[in-house]
C-alpha cells in the first residue's frame, strides 16, 4: 500500500512584521495524488508551499483546511505509516549510527535481537553496515543521510516523505546518494514523495512531477523514463531527460496558469 491524496489543502500562517499582523496563506487548496510504489517530486519556487504541504502530510504541521491521506486514512499527526527524511540528517549525536536507526524501532515498541537485527538489516541496506559503532561526528554528510535514511525506513513506513534529503551536499555525493535512492526503491517499492530544487534531481529519480505555483498546482509532469534507472550519467544524455527538464522548467517560470 501506499497511495498519498493530497486534497483541497490550504494552510495560513499568521506572521507579526514591525508591529503588524499579517497573514500568509502558503497553501491554496493544493491537490495531487501519488500512487502507489510512485516517486513523486514537488519543485517549484522558494516560498511555493512545498515544505509546508510535505510536513502536513507527516503530521507536522495541521493544516487550516482541506486534507491529506495515506491509505484512504486522513492524516492527524505522526504515525508509524510515514516515515520522513529532512534535509539535515537530524540524528541524535549521543547515539552511535545503530542506536540512532534502533530509536524509531524502539518508539514502534520492538525488543531485543529484532531489534538489533533490524536496525542493522537497514544499516546494510544503506552501505553503512560496518560503520554501525560511529556516533554522528564521525561521519561524513552523506553517511549521516544514510542513517537518516535508514531510520525513517526501518520501521517499515508505507510512505517516505523527504524534504531535500541531498540539498546540503556536495554535487558528488548527492550524485551518489541519488543513485542509491532509486537502488532503495527497486529493492523496497516504497511510495516516496519529495521535495527538490534541482530540475536535474526530480527528472532522474521521480516518476512525475509536481510544479508549484503560489501555494497551488502549476503542472504535472510526467517522466518517461524507465526503471530501473542504473546509469544516471547516461540519462542526462538522453533526449526524454533534455525534453521533460525543459517542460519543468517552463512549467516553473510559467507565471498566471494553474490546473488545480
Amino acid at each position: 500500500m501506499g497511495e498519498i491524496n493530497v486534497i483541497d489543502l490550504s494552510k495560513r500562517f499568521t506572521l507579526t512584521v514591525e508591529g503588524k499582523v499579517q497573514t500568509v496563506q502558503a497553501l491554496n487548496r493544493l491537490s495531487f495524488t501519488v500512487r502507489e510504489r510512485e516517486v513523486v517530486a514537488l519543485i517549484g519556487p522558494s516560498g511555493c508551499g512545498k515544505t509546508t504541504a510535505l510536513r502536513i502530510a507527516m503530521g507536522l504541521e495541521s493544516a487550516s483546511g482541506g486534507k491529506v491521506t495515506v491509505d484512504g486514512r486522513e492524516v492527524k499527526g505522526c504515525g508509524h505509516d510515514r516515515g520522513m527524511v529532512f534535509q539535515h540528517a537530524e540524528l541524535l549525536p549521543w547515539l552511535t549510527a545503530l542506536q540512532n536507526v534502533m530509536f524509531g524501532l524502539e518508539m514502534k515498541g520492538m525488543r531485543g535481537q529484532p531489534l538489533l537485527d533490524t536496525a542493522m538489516q537497514y544499516l546494510d541496506l544503506v552501505g553503512l553496515k560496518d560503520s554501525y559503532h560511529r556516533r554522528p561526528y564521525q561521519l561524513s554528510g552523506g553517511m549521516q543521510q544514510r542513517v537518516g535514511i535508514a531510520r525513517a525506513l526501518a520501521i517499515d513506513p508505507a510512505v517516505l516523505l523527504m524534504d531535500e534529503p541531498f540539498g546540503a551536499l556536495d554535487a558528488q555525493t548527492r550524485e551518489d546518494l541519488q543513485g542509491e535512492l532509486l537502488g532503495i526503491h527497486e529493492r523496497t517499492h516504497k511510495t516516496i514523495l519529495f521535495v527538490t530544487h534541482d530540475l536535474d534531481e526530480s527528472v532522474l529519480l521521480a516518476d512525475r512531477v509536481v510544479v508549484m505555483q503560489h501555494g497551488r498546482v502549476q503542472d504535472i509532469i510526467d517522466v518517461p523514463l524507465s526503471r530501473p534507472r542504473g546509469d544516471l550519467a547516461a540519462i542526462r544524455g538522453t533526449p526524454e531527460f533534455a525534453g521533460t527538464r525543459y517542460k519543468i522548467w517552463q512549467a516553473i517560470h510559467a507565471v498566471g496558469k494553474t490546473l488545480h
